[in-house]
């Protein structure tokens, strides 16, 4: 491709997603799932303008970032700290209820051959992917609703950040086991390490950035500071611990959320996100779902693994807020926030799909799952909780 080319390609995926997300937004519907639908529609499965790239990945990739690294600068750890213990326990079910319900789905179609047997494995991998949970698109609800600071959006995405990681070690586990290497023990040991380094490193660079903060107060310069933490965790957690960069960036927003000037920062990584890497981010989820070799038989595989997929956290993160004194409309507004699937989830099947666990045509499944959840929580949201701010256009 001409370097040229990424101009138009830039050019379409921006007017397409904004267009697209004020249009939804005054169907009723938050702009995310329009942009959603806009990268459905330029992407490959309509109108082939632009393609998934290297370009549009890394481009989302920060989008991503940014998005994670603002929900962490604009975390109450007061609150954080409330929901610590509930939000563990909600992290559990999250992943448990979903990777039982899976695995039962997949052996009904497929067949029980035993414990330990390959079938019996790709059955429990399938169980796996569905333990994933996609915080972004939940945080950008929640940021676009004004209750990313409640004590249920606290517990959201507190949740999810410790459903991300308790996920990634049960998927370390069913492979290590699967394949006999035993390399769970090596990942356990390299998640417990990421957050004793973010705590040790995390509170070195609180200091510093506070020492800065009273020495330069509302400068571009913290701003710019801030997002290289950002990105910095973000790839010493991916590259060295084994952890999704998401959660990297999100707790360098931890880190920097009780300064002074948290809010500044986080105005200034919003605008910027929101006029380019956000809108990219959520086409590019339409852009990836290519519907090809479709059959009777692995259509009614994409309806149940989207059904259980989606029920299961409902069942699971409701039922155990509802045990820990939430309301009624609370649990469900806790289980539909952790009904999304997405960066994770592709992670997890196309590590599966590495080593050989699934099919390749069972990628459409998880494609089917990450669009519906992505598409459908930003409007089971905004109709849960009633009364929440308005973002601008």
């Amino acid at each position: 491709m001409e370097s040229y080319s990424i101009l138009l390609e830039l050019a379409i995926l921006l007017i397409t997603a904004k267009f697209f997300g004020v249009t939804a937004k005054k169907l009723g519907a938050p702009q995310v799932a329009g942009e959603i639908v806009a990268g459905l529609l330029i992407g490959p499965s309509c109108l082939k303008l632009v393609k998934s790239d290297q370009f549009v990945s890394y481009m989302a990739e920060i989008g991503v970032i940014l998005i994670m690294f603002s929900a962490g600068l604009g975390t109450n750890l007061k609150s954080l700290k409330k929901s610590g213990i509930k939000a563990t326990l909600i992290a559990c079910a999250g992943v448990f209820i979903p990777l039982v319900l899976g695995a039962i789905m997949s052996f009904c179609f497929w067949g029980f051959d035993g414990w330990g047997t390959p079938n019996f494995y790709k059955c429990l991998f399938i169980g796996t992917i569905l333990t994933a949970t996609s915080v972004s698109i939940t945080v950008a609800t929640l940021q676009e609703l004004g209750k990313i600071k409640t004590d249920v959006g606290q517990t959201i995405v507190s949740a999810a950040i410790i459903d991300d990681i308790i996920g990634i070690v049960v998927l370390t586990i069913v492979l290590g086991v699967s394949t006999g290497t035993g390399g769970y023990l090596i990942t356990i040991a390299k998640t417990a390490g990421f957050f004793i380094f973010a705590i040790v490193v995390g509170y070195i660079t609180y200091i510093l950035f506070r020492w800065y903060d009273k020495r330069h107060p509302q400068t571009h310069r913290i701003s710019i500071y801030g997002v290289g933490v950002a990105c910095i965790f973000a790839y010493i957690a991916e590259k060295f611990f084994g952890i999704a960069d998401i959660t990297g960036a999100y707790v360098a927003g931890v880190v920097l959320c009780s300064l002074n000037d948290a809010d500044y920062i986080n105005r200034k990584v919003d605008t910027n996100s929101y006029m380019i890497f956000s809108p990219i981010f959520f086409a590019s989820i339409g852009l990836k779902t290519t519907i090809s070799g479709m059959n009777f038989e692995l259509l009614w595989f994409s309806i149940a693994f989207v059904a259980v997929g989606l029920l299961s956290k409902i069942i699971g993160c409701s039922l155990t807020s509802r045990v820990l004194g939430f309301n009624n409309r609370e649990c469900l507004e806790i289980g539909v926030g952790m009904m999304t699937r997405g960066e994770v989830a592709l992670i997890v099947a196309q590590k599966g799909l590495a080593v050989g666990m699934i099919d390749p045509k069972y990628f459409t499944s998880v494609i089917l799952l990450i669009i519906i959840s992505s598409m459908l929580v930003p409007i089971f949201l905004k109709k849960l909780f009633t009364g929440g701010k308005k973002a601008d256009e």
